[in-house]
């Protein structure tokens, strides 16, 4: 399914909006941790077990942008936003037949498992079209588009909490909420299909309503060959220090501000945590536009060093100090959850600054695997330690000292990765390749 091309009126800065109708949608899954307690209570899960659908949908969102970042590229944005509509919907669908019925696995396979694959080829699905359409701003036009992810649980995460007290917090109640985020969000990325659209071969008279097709000019690099190169896998290395970091605390964000003052004179209550975690959700949705707008001015690789530097201190921060000041705790995780999402957002526009634009929709698709791991690794740091910390018998902010220690050498390890990119070897580039050939060619003719 191709998408329209656009006519010479059209206006690039419709494309955003069709981005962010989808991003908004899949970002839900942030808002996550505003139904571990109720199923930890209406089914009898483990904090560890509670988190197993979150964080097979960011496996599979990793996963599915990998494999299919050539599809998309092939197919175009608007079969991506389709695909994307099924997936997600279906899987709160699935999920909702589960939490009715009791069956967890269903969960783990309907939000996990294809929703998750909903997540992946949603994610991806308007980069490419954005940094083509805005070649001369590619850090601000992904951050629009990416800062929906972040900024859909700010949606999701006050809605869902208010479906399950209206609904109720029982597995009936939890599967009614499912059911309408499913409808809801199949209705809301309708609109990113029918509205998105992919700039014209040749240029218009009007550079601000087309941004053409451009030759492609200076390095480029095929996504076969990206990841071959050491640039590849130190930004892997770089994003799954970062995603790693932030995502530990997003995911168990709504019973970690609770365990943390629970022993204080103001202890949080459920829905001031899940207000906590909405403001996550701004926090990430804001980092994604404005640090990866400031990264076209000051540069990928700077961005990154304040990412993984002002974030290793933040969490410093709270492991010292955070269970004595309220403001104090929820600065630094704003502030780590903004450096999360200007990862996430700043990320494609250091792929084309490396790569180029030629097949940068596929290559980070296949960065987004690091995504995977760091889905994985980031809520079982956390929730294992802290399950175990409770058989030990402790409690509040000592709960999660050992996995805050543990996030600080990771965003180092991150900087370290980040300080060893360099500019891509020449024999990677596309031109390179193709004067190879032809030189082998002509040598492999007889005289």
């Amino acid at each position: 399914m191709s998408p329209p091309v656009a006519p010479p009126a059209w206006s690039r800065w419709l494309v955003p909006p069709a981005a962010l109708s989808v991003h908004l949608s899949i970002g839900q899954a942030y808002a996550w941790s505003v139904f571990k307690p109720p199923l930890e209570s209406s089914l009898n899960l483990s904090g560890t077990q509670s988190a197993l659908p979150f964080q097979l949908a960011i496996v599979m969102l990793g996963l599915s942008a990998a494999f299919g970042g050539t599809l998309v590229e092939r197919n175009g944005p608007r079969w991506a936003m389709t695909v994307a509509l099924i997936c997600f919907s279906s899987g709160f669908l699935i999920s909702a037949l589960g939490a009715e019925t009791k069956q967890f696995w269903l969960i783990v396979l309907g939000y996990g498992f294809v929703g998750g694959i909903g997540l992946g080829i949603g994610y991806i699905s308007p980069v490419s079209t954005l940094i083509k359409w805005f070649p001369d701003r590619p850090g601000m036009a992904t951050g629009i588009a990416i800062m929906g992810f972040g900024g859909g649980a700010l949606i999701a995460s006050p809605w869902s909490a208010q479906m399950l007290k209206s609904f109720g917090s029982d597995n009936t109640g939890i599967a009614q909420t499912f059911l309408v985020l499913g409808l809801s969000y199949a209705v809301f990325m309708t609109l990113g299909v029918l509205l998105v659209r992919v700039p014209r071969v040749e240029g218009s008279q009007d550079p601000a309503n087309t941004a053409g097709a451009p030759a492609l000019t200076g390095v480029q690099v095929s996504a076969n060959s990206a990841v071959r190169t050491p640039q590849f896998w130190c930004l892997w290395v770089v994003l799954c220090m970062n995603v790693t970091a932030g995502i530990g605390i997003l995911e168990k964000a709504a019973p970690m501000i609770t365990d943390f003052f629970a022993d204080t004179s103001t202890p949080v209550s459920v829905s001031a945590a899940a207000g906590f975690v909405a403001l996550l959700s701004a926090a990430n949705m804001a980092g994604r536009i404005g640090w990866s707008s400031t990264s076209d001015l000051i540069g990928r690789k700077n961005i990154y060093r304040v990412y993984l530097g002002v974030g290793a201190v933040m969490y410093a921060l709270i492991a010292l100090f955070g269970d004595s000041s309220k403001p104090l705790f929820i600065l630094c995780a704003l502030v780590i959850l903004s450096f999360y999402g200007g990862g996430f957002a700043t990320v494609p526009a250091y792929l084309k600054d490396l790569f180029g634009t030629y097949q940068v929709g596929a290559i980070h698709g296949r960065l987004l695997t690091a995504w995977s791991l760091a889905g994985v690794l980031g809520p079982l740091i956390v929730n294992w330690i802290a399950d175990h910390q409770k058989d030990a018998g402790k409690h509040g902010a000592s709960l999660y000292d050992t996995s805050f220690i543990i996030m600080i050498g990771l965003l180092v390890i991150g900087f370290v990765a980040n300080e060893l990119v360099r500019p891509v070897d020449a024999r990677h580039h596309i031109p390179a390749q193709r004067e190879a050939a032809d030189v082998e060619r002509q040598q492999s003719e007889p005289a």
